[in-house]
């Protein structure tokens, strides 16, 4: 390994991994790579351009037309898909209700897994997902699972949508995130799971300040001991 540093924050949908992890990346002054959005943009693309998901040969011919970058504005993490701004878009409910399908499909995890190693071989990064501690990163110094009482989490995203004018019920959030889950948990590629060495992290009650706090105590240590060599 590297002496760059990596946290990998894995957990359920709509559990604040991002949030935790753009104020950390920010705190640290680390690069934050949003692997979810890299999958929800991939999703904007099979359905923007009408792929067959059952077909492979259709899916990986997809897959070498789609560009993805981070970049940064106004502190805050912005993607671009083919060079196009979709950070808003990825997040309509269209995207949600296909992304766990999608993200599900070995060939797809197979391309953004290369991506994002790629991404973090010469920066300290923090990046969020769902199997970053398993899969990704398996040698992360820090790995954070992030969990939270599904009726808050649906709460939340729900508040999310709203400010955005989205004409969704918080019944239809919460079988959503219900149906995420399942997908998550149970697909054969990659499924979310708990690294063995990763530190659970239940955030329903607590704060964003007192999450991040959390976090930076996990990091420190490593930041200490890269200095000190």
């Amino acid at each position: 390994m590297s002496h760059n540093i990596v946290v990998a924050i894995d957990g359920y949908s709509s559990c604040g991994k991002s949030t935790l992890a753009k104020a950390l990346a920010k705190k640290l002054h680390f690069i934050y790579v949003d692997s979810g959005a890299m999958y929800r943009a991939v999703t904007l693309f099979f359905q923007r351009n009408n792929i067959n998901i059952e077909d492979m040969t259709d899916v990986e011919r997809a897959l070498k037309d789609i560009h993805l970058n981070f970049h940064s504005r106004d502190y805050q993490t912005h993607i671009t898909l083919n060079g196009e701004e979709v950070s808003d878009e990825i997040r309509e409910m269209a995207v949600s209700e296909q992304v766990s399908e999608v993200s599900a499909i070995k060939a797809v995890r197979r391309e953004m897994v290369k991506q994002q190693q790629r991404m973090g071989k010469s920066k300290d990064i923090v990046m969020d997902g769902r199997d970053i501690g398993t899969t990704v990163f398996p040698e992360a110094q820090v790995k954070i699972f992030m969990t939270a009482d599904p009726k808050i989490r649906a709460e939340r995203r729900f508040k999310e949508l709203q400010l955005k004018n989205s004409p969704v019920t918080l019944e239809e959030v919460f079988e959503n995130l219900a149906h995420r889950d399942y997908q998550d948990t149970t697909r054969k590629e990659s499924p979310l799971t708990r690294a063995e060495d990763a530190i659970i992290l239940d955030n329903t009650e607590l704060t964003p300040e007192e999450q991040l706090n959390f976090a930076l105590d996990k990091v420190e240590p490593f930041i200490n001991s890269r200095q000190q060599k």
